[in-house]
């Protein structure tokens, strides 16, 4: 991390990256929030099937949303001037709590490990250490919570990122003119963050990572299911999916198959918590898809048209349900429904949400 000095203090209008204004600003923390920290890997936008780095994600969201230009390296200025203040301010706030100097070393160390956009990201550090004059926003800015922590890839590998997916749930009063295919900012509640909505989540338990895979034995590598291969009885069918929460429970992961509307199979799976990074993570890797779903695509894959299979998915329902297992409390609900994908880049997802009039 860059070391802290007095030049930073300067105001962030007179740096060479040029006059943030207001609304630049605004989408420029948007993007953020959008876009966690992925140190030197790519993000490709599936949409477009290019490559990009965070920095040139921000800097065409901005592009986007404002009309107005600012290059990767000005993005990047303007991350590191940032991260100085927010550092600063970080260590002024540590010198005036009550916390044992044990506790705080391990903060300074915490900070010190980490990169400028890492820091910028942080909006829970001071939640975490409960620092005064530091607003607690409402989850997913929960403590342990921030998109810095968040797995969203294997170091090295590419992402694919699609926060601009339309979406069914209500959109609130636009503060600049709305752009098409973009949700626009709200006028209230600066402090939630703008990606909130654009996850699978509730207050309690939010959905990290979520795939279905085809492995071969003869290959290691997981593969698109619509792959044209032979069907092969040493292949394994399988799911990995992974939840984060800022409480320690017990859950219990309930998948359920239905076939024009009724269940038909259910796979009932208990997973318990594991701390990792200031969060609660629970993750079911490998899990083995049960014999009526292998058999369900390879017949599917064998339908000559694309509209058959359509016709097939079109009474088909993938549930699941998230409790915890000693309350029986509700902490996700989700419903999968499917269709052949169209387009060139391979599979698309689109998320809903239900809401009530």
């Amino acid at each position: 991390m860059e070391r802290m000095s007095d030049s930073a203090d300067k105001p962030i209008d007179n740096d060479a990256e040029g006059v943030w204004s207001p609304d630049i600003e605004q989408s420029f923390q948007e993007a953020l929030a959008i876009y966690p920290p992925c140190g030197r890997r790519k993000i490709i936008l599936s949409d477009e099937g290019k490559m990009y780095g965070r920095n040139e994600l921000i800097a065409r969201y901005i592009k986007l949303r404002t009309g107005k230009t600012r290059t990767r390296k000005q993005v990047s200025s303007h991350i590191q001037v940032l991260a100085r203040r927010k550092s600063r301010d970080f260590h002024s706030k540590l010198k005036v709590t009550s916390m044992d100097q044990t506790a705080k070393d391990k903060a300074l160390q915490h900070m010190a490990a980490m990169s400028s956009a890492q820091i910028v990201s942080a909006t829970a550090i001071h939640n975490k250490l409960g620092l005064p004059g530091i607003p607690r926003p409402a989850f997913p800015g929960a403590p342990g919570f921030w998109p810095g922590m968040i797995q969203t890839g294997q170091p090295g590998s590419s992402q694919d990122v699609k926060p601009f997916v339309q979406q069914a749930y209500p959109i609130q009063p636009a503060v600049t003119a709305p752009i098409p295919g973009f949700e626009p900012a709200s006028a209230a509640a600066p402090s939630v963050p703008a990606w909130q909505g654009r996850s699978i989540g509730t207050t309690k338990l939010r959905l990290v990572e979520f795939s279905a895979f085809l492995e071969q034995q003869r290959d290691p590598d997981s593969a698109d299911l619509n792959c044209s291969i032979q069907d092969d009885a040493g292949a394994f069918y399988g799911v990995t999916s992974q939840y984060e929460s800022s409480e320690n429970m017990t859950v219990t992961c309930s998948t359920k198959v239905c076939s024009f509307g009724k269940q038909v199979v259910e796979k009932v799976e208990t997973e318990y918590a594991r701390f990792e990074n200031g969060r609660f993570v629970y993750r079911i890797n490998r899990s083995p898809m049960c014999e009526y779903m292998i058999n369900f695509i390879h017949k599917l894959k064998h339908l000559p048209e694309k509209y058959m299979m359509n016709s097939v998915l079109e009474n088909f329902t993938i549930l699941l349900v998230v409790t915890n297992r000693d309350t029986q409390e509700t902490l996700l609900c989700m419903a999968c429904v499917f269709e052949v994908s169209n387009s060139e880049h391979g599979a698309q997802h689109h998320i809903y949400r239900l809401v009530k009039d």
